[in-house]
């Protein structure tokens, strides 16, 4: 029953995740820029976009320029983040990948990483006079959340195991729409309920700064307002 009730949980969150993510990319891509808005300095090609891009989805120069402290917070979090993901492969493959493999230890370590940078920049929201004014509710809920299900997800690594090879099968049983049964711990239960309620919350909270880096303007445009004339109309088609 309860291996039923979440098999039918992640095919409704996944559908949620990716029908409200592909709205929101198709809202940003749909949305004109009337203005030139780079941040300079900026590049004056679009070769020098696609440098500056990487940097900043890699590296979070920006942030790094900013504020030194805050870049080491987040840049743990989203590398440490990055690695555990890719670690959870396993559990969608069969055989699984070499590379996969390879990261398997690096990627139990990364979810440490994932931990305390989430735990430093929920400090920084607290301790912060002007960061704590700006803050929502929602800002302490979704680090909560992510702190949530790292912390469940090391519990279930050092100190209370479960059966991963039973939880792999039926992940790999959901692709394949053939349900198996999913162990009954509680550690795995809480992680992957977490996991859900991030996933149906995604495309309506303010993680959706993952695609819209890539549409921001002040990011993607070169600095050639006086080479080329700027249209700042929808694509074509609108």
């Amino acid at each position: 029953m309860i291996s039923t009730l979440y098999a039918l949980l992640f095919y409704v969150a996944t559908f949620l995740l990716v029908a409200g993510v592909s709205q929101k990319i198709w809202i940003y891509w749909r949305t004109p820029s009337p203005l030139k808005v780079v941040v300079t300095p900026a590049p004056t090609t679009n070769t020098g976009v696609v440098l500056r891009m990487a940097r900043e989805v890699v590296l979070f120069e920006s942030l790094f320029k900013s504020n030194k402290w805050i870049w080491v917070f987040g840049w743990m979090f989203h590398f440490g983040l990055l690695l555990v993901l890719i670690r959870h492969l396993r559990y969608f493959t069969n055989p699984v990948w070499w590379w996969v493999s390879l990261l398997q230890t690096v990627g139990i370590y990364a979810g440490f990483a994932m931990f305390l940078g989430l735990t430093g920049l929920l400090i920084r929201r607290i301790v912060v006079n002007r960061v704590r004014y700006i803050s929502a509710p929602s800002d302490y809920l979704m680090l909560l959340l992510l702190m949530a299900i790292g912390f469940s997800g090391l519990m279930m690594r050092f100190v209370l195991p479960t059966d991963i090879v039973a939880v792999k099968t039926f992940f790999l049983g959901l692709l394949r729409f053939n349900l198996q049964p999913l162990p009954m711990d509680l550690p795995v239960l809480v992680h992957l309920g977490l996991v859900v309620v991030l996933m149906i919350i995604f495309p309506i909270s303010k993680l959706l700064h993952v695609p819209g880096l890539f549409f921001s303007p002040s990011r993607t445009q070169a600095d050639n307002a006086r080479e080329k004339r700027h249209v700042g109309a929808a694509p074509a088609g609108r």
